[in-house]
């Protein structure tokens, strides 16, 4: 049985679709899922994940030092190109507008030898009664010796605690509807 912290918000069947993270990452150690329902439409979900650009929209006085993440959407921010950083330590490696965002660690940062090789795809899949799924999946090959062994211990929790926030934010600010801003 999968725990919660590898599963949190997600279904058997979510669990087996393709995600673009497992092109980039085809050796792991270890795949999180995490999902959420919204009652917003593709594009103003998109629209809100671009703002990753900027801000992480988890809890800000530990990933944004401080720094409130916007409530409002940021013109421009969802023209998207490849290698574009997204939440200061991933670079947008792929997307399709309205449909997913995937992200993956930065190389030659301190981030990658701490937490180790990092691949997350969102991605949003329409249901038919006006409502969203967003589901995220997180590939990670953690780091060799005692690090890798702690961020075992660690990270299913703590990044669980973490995006949990953010898909509820995203959720919130989706539903409430400022995609004219």
């Amino acid at each position: 049985m999968l725990s919660k912290s590898r599963i949190w918000g997600t279904e058997p069947h979510e669990r087996l679709l393709d995600f673009p993270c497992d092109g980039f990452i085809e050796v792991f150690d270890e795949a999180y899922y995490r999902g959420i329902t919204i009652q917003s439409k593709p594009e103003i979900i998109f629209r809100w994940l671009c703002q990753m650009r900027v801000a992480p929209y988890s809890y800000d006085w530990i990933d944004n030092f401080g720094r409130r993440s916007p409530r409002k959407l940021t013109p421009g921010l969802d023209n998207l190109a490849v290698g574009q950083t997204v939440m200061t330590i991933f670079e947008l490696v792929d997307f399709k507008r309205n449909r997913h965002v995937t992200i993956r660690i930065k190389k030659d940062i301190f981030a990658l030898k701490f937490f180790g090789d990092t691949g997350v795809s969102y991605l949003i899949i329409p249901q038919s009664d006006g409502k969203c799924r967003l589901i995220v999946k997180l590939l990670v090959r953690y780091p060799q010796g005692i690090l890798g062994v702690l961020m075992r211990l660690i990270l299913p929790w703590g990044d669980l605690i973490m995006m949990r926030r953010q898909l509820i934010n995203f959720k919130e600010l989706s539903e409430m509807g400022n995609a004219s801003s």
